[in-house]
């Protein structure tokens, strides 16, 4: 089976997020299921720089966009037994950041084009093409509307994974006909149509032969007018059709007993050298070195999305209590002013680090007791499943992948890998975290979690399988 990924950036190339690690991962697991899996992104000037130098030229090619052709250059390279192919304009690609520009409309419509007249010039044709996010959105619209009668594409299947549908890539009406070469029927019929724009999400969603989600209570929320961006109609119509798969972690990245970034390995029988790693986190931080001090961390982009009001609602009662606290992360202004600010106030209980460094974060999951990411809404995440791989029991609100992958301490059975609370309020949020310290103090019943929660398979194997079993149902294949 041949299945051609089709993202905005991959892991270890490029990446600003979530979807950077899916698509880095993801295709490496089914590779070992058997699939010939191969990912295509564009080619920007930021990809890493020990990279750049191993790419191989393929071809060059002009791509189509109505009233004129664009250059088209591809290049490709093989790691872990995955054909990466990297799709170059530098007119749309040589910038100094991948996304955020007037004419995004315009590079990825490119881009979609580009990937589908390069499968002719090089004579692949996948069985599957799977897009990812709004930036493949007019993938499925171009090859039902106009590819899918030629020959050599004939019977390929189309997934659309929606990683966060609040960003949907909406761009004026005019650039279906002026780059596209749309029939204007699709703006007009509602097929692409958004509130007098064009959507690309929407136009991924209707044309795909299934539409997936990172988790499946992210699934059933964006059918909801509270989190469905306005497309929860659509979605809903949808019904079995939209599948909730959660996503994983790549556990030769993630792995405390072989991480190279953190101070001191460790694993679950060798518990103790977590309690060096904090040890030694708070030297790095100048924090007041204890090794009984509960630790909280977050791990995030600083953004309303992380519940980063919650947080800030609660942060001076917090501050009453015997705790520290480290942030990793950038975002909106006012909130990283107010994390500077509180390690002013608070010197000996707050490490504010404005920035990312990926590094520093694996130091902080593998040095901290608690994790903290009580978003006001979340696909997937993907803190809380590095953190349960750690053994920093993470502390959550109940919504999305967050929901999925985190079960609540019940003191009663026993069973539990974090804790978690529903309502989107600081009283329940304070509430939770306090009870955390309540069996935090109890070392038995802490241990006793932390075993739980690194014992919680989030690998990608299952995920994978998932994800073939989908395939396998577009092509009837048993």
């Amino acid at each position: 089976m041949k299945v051609l990924f089709v993202a905005s950036e991959c892991e270890p190339f490029i990446k600003t997020g979530g979807l950077g690690d899916v698509v880095g991962a993801l295709p490496r697991y089914l590779c070992r299921l058997g699939i010939d899996a191969r990912v295509v992104v564009p080619f920007y000037k930021d990809i890493e720089k020990e990279y750049v130098s191993k790419l191989s030229f393929v071809k060059s090619f002009n791509v189509n966009m109505n009233w004129r052709n664009q250059y088209c250059g591809l290049y490709e390279y093989v790691l872990d037994g995955v054909i990466y192919y990297f799709i170059d304009n530098k007119y749309y690609f040589d910038r100094d950041r991948i996304y955020g520009f007037y004419d995004d409309g315009e590079r990825f419509s490119f881009f979609d084009r580009a990937v589908l007249g390069m499968l002719k010039e090089i004579e692949y044709k996948p069985d599957v093409i799977h897009c990812n996010d709004w930036h493949t959105g007019m993938i499925p619209v171009l090859y039902k509307n106009e590819f899918s009668t030629d020959d050599f594409y004939k019977d390929i299947k189309t997934v659309f994974t929606i990683h966060n549908i609040a960003y949907q890539g909406i761009f004026p009406p005019e650039i279906l006909k002026d780059l596209l070469n749309l029939n204007e029927d699709l703006f007009y019929n509602g097929s692409l149509e958004f509130y007098g724009c064009s959507s690309f999400m929407k136009g991924g969603i209707n044309y795909s032969d299934c539409v997936t989600t990172v988790s499946k209570t992210y699934a059933e929320e964006i059918r909801t007018p509270v989190f469905g961006e306005k497309l929860d109609g659509l979605l809903r119509t949808k019904g079995d059709n939209l599948k909730g798969i959660i996503n994983g972690i790549d556990y030769s990245v993630y792995n405390p007993e072989e991480d190279s970034f953190i101070y001191k390995k460790f694993g679950l029988i060798s518990l103790e050298k977590k309690k060096e790693n904090k040890l030694m986190l708070q030297r790095e931080l100048d924090l007041p070195i204890d090794s009984e001090i509960p630790l909280f961390a977050m791990v995030s982009r600083l953004v309303r999305q992380k519940g980063i009001n919650l947080l800030i609602q609660i942060i001076d009662k917090l501050m009453e209590k015997q705790i520290q606290l480290v942030i990793l992360g950038t975002g909106e202004k006012e909130y990283e002013d107010h994390f500077r600010n509180l390690e002013i106030r608070y010197p000996d209980k707050v490490s504010a680090n404005i920035y990312f460094d990926d590094i520093l974060a694996h130091k902080i999951y593998a040095g901290s007791d608690i994790f903290l990411m009580p978003s006001l809404f979340e696909p997937c995440g993907l803190g809380q499943l590095i953190a349960l791989r750690y053994g920093s029991i993470p502390i959550v609100r109940e919504t999305g992948g967050l929901k999925d992958t985190i079960i609540s301490y019940d003191e009663t059975t026993g069973v539990g890998n974090g804790f978690s609370f529903g309502p989107y309020n600081a009283h329940d949020f304070l509430y939770t975290i306090e009870r955390a310290l309540s069996f935090y103090n109890d070392k038995r019943v802490w241990n006793k979690i932390i075993y739980q929660a690194m014992t919680t398979d989030n690998s990608w194997e299952k995920s994978a399988s998932e994800y073939l079993n989908i395939y396998k149902s577009l092509l009837n294949i048993k």
